[in-house]
């Protein structure tokens, strides 16, 4: 049960509506305002959403993860060292001694590998970027094993680019879970998976206190920890939908940090000697897509006219105004094999002779899904407004993103605006979802998003399947920025964006540590001096 401190604290963290009587946290405590109503699991072999896999990253730790600085460079976490074997198909990894869960079980190989095999045999949706290298509820028994305490070895069907699969294991699915406590609660043979949904058995800086579905998540410091003492006690995360109330209470003190604030509120923080704007790049890219199964789109000229028809530096300059910055690749900065080539702009010129050479000197009218949510329908105006410079007539279609998701997965949709984040970290990621399509058809094996969209490209489709395998470092950064550059002349994405996140907190805090993606973002770093 959360423990209860401070007179009239316990209302100011779980309210969910009105505000607190008395202004500041307790300075052992962090308070953060954020939506966290996507967590719907605490399981790390389930975990995928923004909000669970920050809660994870403070409550368990994982093999290897990326420095925070340089997300190329590849770090030791539980596993202080790593080999791969000649052939390519072997990683060893060596176990750090001395970690303990919060349940004082010592942490071992035998627990790292029991981790893995069970979300290879729980087969949730986070599965597959481990078990892509041929992991299988029948072999990972034999493919992942604990010769001993210290040591780990984890193999693979073939030989992978070891870039490629280190990223992976970087991943949430290959958190460390304690094993003789989760298997202390198994039932029916869940693997504990119905106890670990609402629990936590990890060996991360933070423990779980309380976890209220869509109103709090509150962490207790683990004074064990093995990188160092956290430097909070408690951590309480509330969730505020409306961004006013938000920052209404970061104003006001009631808490440290204000996560999701529109450019405008951000805009009236500038200047406050109370508050910290800190930008963060995310790896999320903002992308229009063109069903090319619906003409006039399998036409090049015309993928290539609403190229040019975009104003992208006018949209980041007002709707995503600190908020974004141009990114026309399909590989995000700050990850292997990322370009910076921005080929596009708004010409409207260019693309009226593009149409004319399709055979539509007057244009086209066509329909755009787009997401009733700022900042998709104010991007999609923005398209809408400066595709008719060029006689292109676009309707918009709002919806709530289930309905607008499921057409654009079903291919029943013309234009489409969205938002791509990887699932993990490596070039494939996204490579394989825009540029990989084997097959056309009705009902594929699998659907990505070059599918979706009714595209297909056999040259790009064989190369994105080459980079996985290639073991040379540079080699492959120089595939994926080869790969890109003919993806963005024949694809029909029009990449636009690639996301920040502005975190503004009291000056009270600092430390914090903040990254490219949810699953780095580390509160224990932090403090109030």
């Amino acid at each position: 049960m959360l423990k209860l401190f401070a007179c009239g604290i316990l209302a100011a963290m779980i309210a969910c509506s009105g505000l607190t009587a008395r202004a500041g946290t307790p300075p052992d405590t962090l308070v953060e305002a954020w939506v966290i109503d996507d967590l719907v699991s605490l399981d790390p072999a389930e975990i995928f959403e923004a909000s669970s896999t920050e809660y994870l990253a403070q409550v368990y730790d994982r093999l290897i993860g990326y420095d925070h600085k340089d997300a190329s460079r590849i770090v030791p976490l539980l596993a202080e060292s790593w080999a791969v074997s000649d052939d390519g198909v072997t990683y060893t990894f060596k176990i750090r001694d001395g970690v303990k869960f919060h349940s004082g079980n010592p942490l071992t190989a035998q627990d790292a590998a029991w981790s893995l095999q069970r979300a290879i045999k729980l087969n949730l949706p986070p599965a597959y970027i481990v078990s892509q290298f041929g992991l299988t509820a029948d072999n990972v028994d034999r493919m992942v094993t604990a010769p001993d305490d210290r040591t780990l070895v984890f193999k693979t069907d073939k030989a992978y680019a070891p870039t490629f699969v280190l990223n992976c294991l970087t991943s949430t699915v290959t958190a460390v879970v304690d094993s003789k406590l989760v298997k202390a609660h198994e039932a029916n043979g869940d693997f504990g998976h119905g106890w670990l949904k609402t629990a936590s058995a990890g060996s991360g800086p933070f423990k779980l206190a309380s976890w209220k579905p869509s109103e709090l998540l509150a962490l207790d410091r683990n004074d064990g920890y093995w990188q160092g003492q956290p430097g909070f006690r408690r951590v309480f995360i509330r969730h505020v939908p409306d961004a006013s109330t938000r920052l209404l209470l970061l104003q006001k003190g009631d808490v440290d940090v204000a996560r999701n604030l529109t450019p405008d509120q951000l805009k009236s923080l500038q200047g406050n000697a109370d508050i910290t704007l800190e930008p963060v790049q995310k790896m999320s890219i903002f992308y229009v897509s063109l069903n090319v199964l619906h003409p006039p789109f399998d036409k090049p000229e015309v993928r290539q006219a609403l190229k040019y028809l975009i104003d992208y530096d006018g949209i980041v300059g007002t709707i995503m105004h600190g908020l974004a910055t141009v990114h026309q690749t399909l590989v995000p900065a700050g990850m292997l094999g990322a370009i910076d080539d921005a080929p596009f702009t708004l010409d409207v010129a260019k693309a009226k002779a593009l149409l004319a050479q399709a055979g539509l000197p007057d244009g086209f009218k066509t329909t755009m899904d787009v997401i009733n949510q700022s900042p998709y329908i104010d991007i999609a105006q923005a398209v809408q407004a400066s595709f008719a410079r060029a006689g292109v007539t676009l309707e918009l279609i709002p919806g709530d993103a289930r309905q607008v998701l499921t057409k654009q997965r079903a291919r029943n949709h013309d234009v489409y605006i969205g938002r791509w984040g990887p699932d993990y970290e490596d070039p494939d990621s996204n490579a394989g979802t825009f540029a990989i399509n084997t097959d056309n058809g009705d009902n594929p094996a699998s659907k990505t998003t070059a599918w979706a969209n009714g595209w297909q490209d056999a040259a790009l489709t064989a190369e994105a399947q080459q980079a996985v395998l290639e073991r040379d470092s540079a080699k492959r950064a120089q595939i994926y920025a080869d790969l890109q550059r003919r993806h963005q002349q024949a694809s029909p994405f029009a990449f636009m964006f690639q996301l920040s996140e502005v975190i503004a907190s009291r000056k009270t805090v600092e430390g914090l540590t903040w990254s490219a993606t949810y699953d780095r973002n580390q509160y224990w770093t932090g403090r109030k001096p």
